[in-house]
């Protein structure tokens, strides 16, 4: 049904059926790198439609929970849930995500190529994936580049391609690794609204991870503060800057505890 924004959720009452599954759900997470402890996370659970996004210094720990959420580095301890489930395979798991990176690391093919990469693995059939492509190079305003090289993109058209690869595959989760930091700010500006209005539309499940506290309050329903690989708060943005958890998020969001 419609629901109109701020009453997403309203009908639903804690009695009425069984609890909300998280999308995702992280528990007693530990990963180490050479003998160095580098993500400790208690719990971490980002619901269906939600917009996780994960702020913190340079060092923090954010890229190695990027790395660890897309499966690509091994945790030592701690659970993963995915949609309820712990034994979601790591290929059926990675069938059901999208990651998009700080490089775009487009292929040296067309950009219609390019963002219909994805779609060959998973058994979509011509007419369906050229649909998809036609419809998210169109929405990510790149179309008019379809036939291009990849490699004769400027950096945020690049971008915009490995954006359209990622939402061709309809992911239920998408996972964005400080995909904006190389652009200039004009740039970065309008590929950020345009990134916000895409995911309220498809209302993709999304954990961004970002430096810039102005891309997460821009960007974030909810918003994670990482420091030195903990998760020292997480709500919604303008909770989190106006109620800081303690002084290191304080320092970190350059206001002061009241």
């Amino acid at each position: 049904g419609h629901h109109l924004p701020g009453q997403l959720g309203a009908d639903h009452h804690p009695a009425a059926g069984p609890p909300v599954t998280a999308l995702i759900e992280v528990r007693d997470l530990l990963v180490r790198r050479e003998k160095q402890t580098v993500l400790e996370i208690e719990h971490l659970a980002v619901q269906k439609g939600e917009v996780l996004a994960v702020v913190g210094p340079n060092g923090a720990g954010k890229s190695t929970l990027f790395l660890t959420l897309a499966r690509l580095l091994k945790h030592e301890r701690g659970t993963i849930h995915f949609n309820g489930s712990k034994s979601t395979s790591t290929l059926e798991y990675r069938r059901r995500i999208a990651l998009v990176l700080q490089e775009p690391l487009l292929l040296d093919a067309s950009v219609r190529e390019n963002a219909a990469v994805g779609l060959g693995f998973r058994g979509v059939s011509k007419t369906e994936s050229d649909r998809r492509v036609g419809h998210w190079l169109e929405r990510m305003g790149v179309a008019h580049l379809a036939d291009r090289s990849a490699r004769k993109l400027s950096g945020g058209e690049s971008q915009r391609v490995s954006l359209a690869r990622a939402f061709v595959l309809e992911p239920e989760l998408l996972l964005l690794d400080e995909p904006f930091t190389a652009l200039d700010s004009p740039t970065r500006a309008r590929l950020l609204e345009d990134l916000k209005s895409v995911l309220a539309e498809t209302s993709t499940t999304t954990i961004f991870i970002t430096h810039d506290l102005r891309e997460a309050e821009r960007l974030g329903t909810r918003m994670a503060v990482m420091l030195k690989g903990r998760i020292h708060q997480a709500g919604e943005p303008r909770e989190v800057f106006a109620h800081p958890a303690d002084a290191q998020v304080a320092g970190f969001l350059g206001t002061t505890l009241e």
